[in-house]
């Protein structure tokens, strides 16, 4: 059997238990046919580049597959029926990723950041800095 990542975009007004239901309909779809999913991440509710379908946001969902080309194949096909989903692609891999994805990671750092201090060297309040001092425009002293 092949390796493959496959990750899926739905439709940004279906809810997140909808879009877990595609994911198990997905699932069970390879599974029927002989392969396996070792991973599966659902990445969030993300912006797109552009609009698709008048949708400026979808839903990603990635899956590493373990599968025999006809279960990729078919899986596809559904994607390709249902019309809660806006695009997928599916890649042959030499090997699967062990631990969380890059997208996964980033989401973990992101959310780091938002937990410690400020990030900007000025106070948004009345045009002073750090030091609570009056900043001067222009070089002026």
């Amino acid at each position: 059997m092949a390796l493959y990542e496959c990750v899926f975009i739905a439709r940004q007004d279906v809810s997140t238990g909808q879009v877990d239901s595609l994911g198990d309909e997905f699932t069970k779809i390879i599974e029927d046919n002989g392969g396996k999913i070792s991973k599966r991440e659902y990445w969030g509710l993300r912006s797109l580049s552009f609009k698709i379908k008048k949708n400026r946001k979808g839903h990603y969902v990635l899956f590493n597959l373990d599968a025999p080309s006809e279960a990729v194949l078919e899986m596809e096909r559904n994607m390709r029926l249902n019309e809660d989903v806006l695009r997928h692609m599916t890649v042959r891999v030499e090997e699967l990723e062990e631990g969380p994805s890059a997208m996964m990671q980033q989401k973990d750092r992101r959310d780091d950041r938002r937990g410690g201090g400020r990030r900007f060297d000025r106070d948004d309040r009345g045009g002073r800095d750090r030091d609570g001092d009056q900043r001067r425009e222009g070089g002026q002293e």
